[in-house]
């Protein structure tokens, strides 16, 4: 699947502590989120459907992700 992102609008955490290693998102067309690299922002982007999104944003609410 090709996304076209020319058009997005990308923002960091608004608790970004404003340095370069950071992720960005964007919410696209059809409920879609982009999420790339700040320090690479020409580069390659993972693009999730909305269940994709919230099934990964509410892991990390429920501390899923957290190393052992």
């Amino acid at each position: 699947m090709t996304v076209d992102l020319s058009g997005a609008r990308w923002f960091k955490s608004s608790r970004s502590s404003g340095g370069k290693e950071c992720v960005e998102v964007a919410f696209l067309d059809g409920g879609q989120v982009g999420v790339r690299d700040s320090k690479n922002p020409t580069g390659p982007a993972l693009v999730f459907t909305p269940g994709e999104w919230d099934a990964f944003t509410s892991g990390v609410s429920d501390g899923e992700f957290m190393r052992p």
